[in-house]
């Protein structure tokens, strides 16, 4: 069975951890430099995206720590995280060599991003 395909918060917020564990305000301002600033995620978004993320074994906590009297999550891709952004990561390839394939076939100028 194939698993449905990520939305882009989740797949930003899995690859942003893919460099290694951070906390939130990391992960939100790593999500914006990854997408060239497209994707702005608000502190909400984020922590519920968190928790799902940590539900389905895809995250895990890595440590936590007291910063000005608030308690600083860090968070940390699980095994199973990073199996399933490696699976999403080829699909997405697929799907662009897919797409650039045609586009060659189509006009060859539109493929090498000159449109």
């Amino acid at each position: 069975m194939s698993q449905r395909s990520m939305q882009e918060p989740t797949f930003l917020i899995l690859t942003a951890l893919a460099a290694g564990p951070q906390h939130g305000y990391g992960v939100i301002t790593d999500v914006q430099e990854i997408s060239g600033g497209r994707v702005r995620l608000r502190a909400g978004t984020l922590y519920a995206a968190l928790d799902r993320l940590q539900s389905e074994g895809l995250i895990a906590t890595d440590r936590e720590e007291i910063v000005e009297g608030r308690i600083r999550r860090y968070y940390r891709l699980t095994t199973e995280g990073g199996a399933r952004l490696a699976a999403e990561a080829e699909r997405l390839r697929r799907h662009a060599e897919a797409a650039s394939t045609r586009l060659r076939a189509l006009a060859p100028g539109l493929s090498g991003g000159a449109m």
